[in-house]
């Protein structure tokens, strides 16, 4: 093995490196106070240059200063969802077909079917049921309300 390091592995004292790079940022003010601590810190009387930033990017970022004091009862409650809608008549035949290729798969014996012509039937007779849902499900554009959510895929 060859004993030499190489120059572009890093430097030789990480220690001091690793110092230099806290004081840095130290002096930038980064890591001066956590969220949530109550120290007041003068600023640094020299700031260093700021990166220009995006006002977007300024405008949607909330800090929390930590004058506020967490309530651990106020959190985001969401609005009750809306009631499902009624079935149809179409769909609740439907899922009757796939309830009957399931009692036919399941207990062929009921019927007085094998087992080979039980399963034959009951997978036909599921996909005849899952067929018929997929057939109903609505592909044109939505009513016209006067709304528009966006793009209907």
């Amino acid at each position: 093995m060859n004993s030499r390091r190489d120059p572009t592995d890093g430097p030789d004292d990480v220690d001091a490196t690793f110092a230099e790079i806290v004081a840095g940022l130290e002096r930038e003010g980064v890591g001066r106070s956590w969220p949530g601590d109550h120290v007041d810190v003068e600023p640094d009387p020299t700031p260093a240059a700021a990166p220009p930033s995006s006002p977007s990017a300024a405008a949607t970022v909330e800090v929390d200063d930590g004058d506020e004091p967490d309530d651990p009862d106020d959190h985001f409650v969401p609005p009750e969802p809306p009631p499902l809608p009624a079935l149809r008549k179409g769909t609740i035949a439907a899922l009757a077909v796939i309830v009957l290729g399931l009692v036919v798969l399941l207990f062929p014996g009921i019927f007085g079917l094998s087992g080979a012509l039980g399963t034959t039937l009951a997978l036909v007779v599921l996909c005849c049921g899952v067929g018929w849902l997929v057939l109903r499900i609505k592909s044109g554009p939505p009513p016209d309300s006067g709304w528009d959510d966006g793009a209907v895929l």
